[in-house]
């Protein structure tokens, strides 16, 4: 065909057709080596990519039928060796290399950049879990570096909005793309520790893309800035199957923005509803508690008896014991001094000195006998005294009190007049009561009356 005529009139599609048939007559068969970057492998099964060198590129297709033969699946940065034939898409006007098979020659420049720095930052131990800070439960104050016209903030807004947990986020805007990227993000990161250091933490957040696009994300730069701060620092960066060097040196790492708001977010309804569930079961654990403790309290009072009744009992025989040892006694110091008087009368009488020693003598003698026979009578009694006590002192409130109970009495705030408290509802809110304890007394203000549990 001659195309150096200028008489002819082709239309666009024409001419498209005319190109094609050219192409592919021509470049029936080619080699083509570069490096695959921006692969896409929709739902079809066939892998759409950019085949590139230093200084140009070409969009290839592998289809589904061919795909199945190949070593190894494609990947961003592989260098390849492709093997197939041009072709003119007419609907966009795109040329495209159609292949057939691939050879595989390693991995790309940037891939292996990529392995040489993270193998360089682990063996520093950048990646090591003890750098790891934590992450708040709950935050209140969170950092998005990020790019604010990106789907990538979006995306965690509408997480943040939809959970409505009352956290406050501020986006700090930097570029996510390009050379300057890296060194910009790693400036924020700087400023972000000195002026925002009371954050709870930082999120680096940016949307998919190929290994050139997410390229600034895995510079050194970077990462050491990562590694230097001292706020948690998250890295949500492109989608599940990217990796970078941020993705290693954060603190955490989510597979895109919306799983990292997931992580990262509390969800409003979801804790009440938790909060509900647990105040339920706490109730009800409070009140068995306390219905068990009523129980037991009722079956003690069953076993111990009329406490007031026993008191009474020993006090009036201890009165009783009292009294009648009051008048033995006294009949006994009675007698007592009668017989010393009649002693005193006999001796007056008898005045020669021999029977005054006599009567001396017989005197000391019932002296000492006296005294003897007293001695013993008040030991015996002091003895019955102690056991009356002994007992007195096993029922008796003060040793109740001691085993940690009390007398609460009603204190009549006119006449300051003091009466037992027997029940709750002998009460009202604002009465005074004083609280008798083992040691010491207690004024008390009532706040509250309750009656069985309730109010």
């Amino acid at each position: 065909m001659n195309f150096t005529s200028t008489d002819q009139l082709y239309s666009v599609s024409g001419l498209t057709r005319e190109l094609k048939n050219l192409v592919e007559g021509k470049f029936r068969f080619v080699r083509v080596q570069g490096e695959i970057s921006n692969l896409k492998q929709p739902f079809s099964g066939h892998s759409y990519f950019t085949l590139k060198d230093n200084s140009a590129q070409l969009k290839g297709v592998l289809f589904k039928g061919s795909a199945r033969y190949l070593e190894q699946e494609l990947i961003d940065g592989q260098q390849v060796v492709c093997h197939g034939r041009l072709s003119i898409y007419e609907p966009r006007g795109d040329y495209q290399l159609i292949v057939d098979s691939v050879d595989f020659k390693g991995a790309g420049l940037l891939q292996q950049r990529f392995e040489q720095l993270k193998n360089k930052l682990a063996a520093e131990g950048l990646f090591s879990a003890e750098r790891k800070k934590a992450l708040p439960t709950f935050p209140q104050k969170m950092l998005l570096l990020t790019s604010p016209s990106g789907a990538a903030v979006h995306d965690f807004l509408k997480i943040w909005r939809k959970r409505a947990f009352p956290c406050n986020i501020t986006i700090f805007p930097v570029r996510v793309q390009g050379v300057e990227a890296a060194a910009e993000i790693a400036t924020a990161l700087l400023t972000v520790n000195r002026e925002f250091s009371h954050y709870d933490m930082i999120v680096l957040c940016r949307g998919g893309g190929s290994l050139e696009d997410l390229w600034p994300f895995n510079e050194e730069i970077l990462a050491r800035a990562i590694a230097r701060s001292t706020l948690p620092v998250i890295s949500a960066i492109g989608h599940e199957i990217d990796y970078t060097i941020s993705d290693f040196c954060a603190d955490h790492r989510a597979a895109t923005p919306t799983a990292a708001a997931e992580a990262l977010i509390p969800d409003k309804k979801q804790l009440t509803e938790q909060l509900q569930r647990h105040t339920y079961s706490l109730s009800n654990a409070v009140y068995s508690l306390l219905e068990n403790s009523q129980n037991r309290v009722n079956q003690s009072r069953r076993l111990l008896g009329d406490m007031d009744f026993l008191f009474t009992n020993v006090s009036l025989r201890l009165d009783h014991a009292t009294e009648k040892l009051q008048t033995l006694i006294g009949k006994k110091i009675e007698r007592c001094q009668i017989q010393t008087e009649n002693i005193q009368s006999k001796l007056h009488n008898n005045s020669p000195k021999a029977k005054l020693n006599l009567k001396g003598q017989q005197l000391a003698f019932l002296t000492e006998r006296l005294h003897f026979y007293m001695q013993n009578s008040v030991q015996d009694w002091q003895a019955k005294l102690e056991q009356h006590a002994a007992l007195l002192d096993a029922v008796s409130p003060l040793a109740t009190l001691a085993r940690g109970y009390s007398i609460s009495r009603k204190i009549d705030q006119k006449t300051g007049k003091r009466t037992v408290l027997h029940r709750s509802n002998e009460l009202q809110k604002g009465d005074q009561v004083e609280v008798l304890l083992h040691k010491g007394v207690l004024e008390c203000r009532v706040d509250k009356v309750l009656d069985n549990g309730k109010q």
